[in-house]
């Protein structure tokens, strides 16, 4: 069952219109207040209200609407459920945010991963993603004015796997299949989609990587981290460029994270 929440009234069509999955907390919680704060209303969508209303009362007064939704993005119905609550607040959506996902369990080598674990990952990743990206896709394209943009999140590990990760990594990659599939589909109806490839964003999801993160030769080394809110605002930049130009794919991440060359 969704529950909906709105934080105030606003006649619909007003502002930009976004929906952010994932947004009770880390990546997509500091892209939601970064949106909120720049005046854009924006659905925050996740399976814990508490944190989607805490994330909704980090913006500042003044900003942007808020719009709670209680939504598990592999659930079909609840993913409609979501987009027809935004259609009947806003009356359009200009953005989809597509963030939702899991790493899964960690550290278990690839023979010793459980099926369930491994499906866990790629419905809420991979089929969670495709399951919004269709819905935001059919309201773009019937929506008057035509067209709208979806930004997938994708993830360093969609071009380089940390070791025992295959759940993860093979669904990041795909991500890079739909985004692809998705902007060539979206051109004829105004839809620009891009992705976002993050790596190391100082996240409760990457609280460990000060301590130490195991590394391709074994051994397990801290790592250096970057503050969230840079990734808000390159999110905030591909989303406030005109439908006619798009950032294809952008990859933001602590400079000195061991990812380009040997580290």
């Amino acid at each position: 069952m969704n529950t909906v929440r709105i934080t105030d009234e606003e006649t619909p069509g007003a502002r930009k219109v976004a929906v952010v999955t994932g947004a009770g907390s880390g990546i997509g919680r500091a892209v939601a207040v970064e949106l909120l704060t720049a005046g854009w209303a924006v659905a925050l969508a996740g399976r814990r209200p508490e944190t989607l209303a805490q994330t909704a009362a980090a913006a500042p007064a003044g900003g942007g609407r808020a719009l709670t939704v209680r939504a598990d993005v592999s659930r079909p119905e609840e993913v409609a459920a979501l987009f027809a609550a935004v259609r009947d607040r806003f009356g359009r959506l200009d953005l989809l945010f597509n963030n939702a996902g899991t790493f899964g369990p960690g550290g278990v080598p690839v023979e010793e991963l459980p099926y369930d674990a491994w499906r866990h990952v790629v419905d809420t990743n991979l089929n969670g993603a495709f399951l919004c990206a269709q819905a935001a896709y059919r309201q773009m394209k019937e929506q008057d004015p035509q067209g709208g943009r979806i930004i997938n999140n994708g993830s360093i590990s969609a071009h380089t796997p940390r070791p025992h990760s295959v759940a993860y990594t093979a669904t990041k990659h795909a991500l890079t299949g739909l985004t692809k599939s998705l902007s060539l589909d979206g051109r004829p109806y105004g839809i620009a989609v891009g992705q976002i490839d993050i790596g190391n964003a100082a996240t409760d999801m990457t609280a460990g990587m000060a301590t130490g993160a195991l590394q391709a030769d074994g051994e397990t080394a801290p790592e250096p981290v970057m503050d969230v809110a840079d990734v808000a605002r390159t999110v905030r930049h591909m989303a406030e460029l005109p439908l006619e130009a798009n950032v294809q794919f952008a990859t933001v991440m602590a400079t000195a994270m061991p990812y380009v060359g040997r580290g």
